[in-house]
């Protein structure tokens, strides 16, 4: 039976969303696309051939949300709003016993700080309402959770040690440009790095820790930096044998160089200054000076490939795995519109909701990706656009060592 869902986020990560939801009308029977702007929504629901709804939500107003929740009816929201809004939308789903999934996880706005203990604490509150909230379906976090629980349940019997990569060798002309929201990829990529090791957290200075890795199929050598990502804390804790676990992403120098000069002159600060006697946030007026990640796709050439490297144990032997996703931004593009960034994280969201839709994932309470059965949503990777790779490697990759 085809289910209703509302999609709040009209960016480039909810035009993937809208596009794959309507491509699998079996289960998404009836869609409602939502944003702040509903003209933003309006565009997107022209590009789709079958028809979709269109609404306007202030998703930091819980009563609005509400409000459209109660009059749309619908069996899950898909959060692909900012991470800010998480909680609002969360507690718009309370009230009215609605499921919910979002792609990432909260932070507030004035300290680049996103954990997973403010959604985790909503536990017992969607256990009691008997409704369940799925947190990080996109594809970091999300396919990599999915992917290091299929290797735990398929392959190791321990995993030692685990690397997440992510390498984007895409190119958009731009002399500056981030691929997803600029606001929320300066805080990231600003932040200090943290990896987790022998039951501990580790701290080091951004992008500090670097290595150079040869991605496969031609992609070749890329300098990747290590990074704290939100996966992790949700990993460590579910995977609590890994002794080591880190997280690198790759950057060119371009990038690195302008990113630096933004820095030095406080153009990435969060805190407010005064400007003509209105206060400003240095990087969300940045984020309105610079390209709009929805208006890369047409110019984006190249590829993405995401995954994880485990080492470890089975039945006594150790064994290295490589397994990843690789993913053309030109094919994105002619699917769908939009470069692969916002195409691997909007379509794990899509089969996320797919996955609670036909009950394959059920529960009461809040759940991260891993904690369910990985086989199903591998076998809609390889369905939906988004195949993987899987290698057994002679060692460990030198830089991972």
């Amino acid at each position: 039976m085809s289910k209703k869902v509302l999609i709040i986020g009209a960016g480039g990560v909810g035009s993937v969303v809208a596009h794959k939801c309507a491509m699998n009308r079996d289960v998404f029977g009836e869609i409602c696309l939502a944003s702040r702007r509903k003209s933003s929504c309006d565009k997107i629901a022209e590009q789709i051939d079958s028809e979709i709804h269109t609404a306007q939500v202030d998703a930091d107003n819980t009563s609005e949300t509400v409000a459209l929740i109660k009059d749309f009816q619908p069996d899950l929201v898909l959060n692909v709003a900012l991470p800010y809004q998480d909680l609002a939308i969360m507690d718009a789903c309370l009230e009215t016993g609605t499921d919910y999934l979002d792609t990432a996880n909260y932070e507030p706005r004035d300290e680049a700080k996103f954990e997973y203990h403010w959604q985790w604490a909503y536990h017992d509150r969607f256990k009691e309402a008997g409704i369940m909230a799925l947190l990080g379906s996109g594809f970091d976090p999300g396919v990599t959770n999915i992917f290091t629980a299929y290797a735990k349940k398929h392959h190791f019997d321990t995993i030692d040690t685990l690397d997440i990569i992510d390498c984007n060798a895409g190119d958009h002309g731009k002399a500056f440009a981030t691929n997803f929201n600029p606001e929320i990829n300066i805080r990231e990529v600003t932040a200090n790095g943290r990896y987790f090791q022998n039951g501990e957290w580790k701290e080091t200075p951004p992008l500090s820790e670097h290595r150079v890795f040869d991605f496969p199929d031609g992609i070749g050598p890329k300098d990747m930096y290590l990074m704290y990502h939100e996966e992790m804390e949700s990993l460590t804790k579910n995977f609590p044998d890994i002794k080591r676990m880190r997280f690198w992403m790759t950057f060119g120098q371009q990038y690195l160089t302008h990113l630096k000069v933004l820095e030095n002159v406080g153009m990435t600060r969060i805190d407010p200054v005064i400007y003509n006697g209105q206060e400003i946030i240095p990087l969300q007026f940045l984020k309105a000076v610079l390209p709009d990640p929805g208006s890369l796709g047409e110019s984006t050439k190249g590829r993405t490939c995401i995954g994880v490297v485990a080492d470890g144990h089975k039945n006594g032997e150790r064994k290295h795995y490589y397994l990843y996703n690789i993913c053309d931004h030109e094919a994105c593009f002619a699917e769908v519109n939009s470069q692969a960034i916002s195409y691997t994280t909007g379509v794990p969201a899509m089969i996320g909701a797919k996955m609670m839709l036909t009950d394959q994932w059920k529960g009461k309470g809040v759940f991260n990706v891993e904690e369910f059965d990985p086989d199903p949503f591998m076998e809609q990777l390889n369905v939906q656009g988004l195949p993987w790779v899987e290698s057994w490697l002679d060692k460990k990759p030198e830089p991972l060592v």
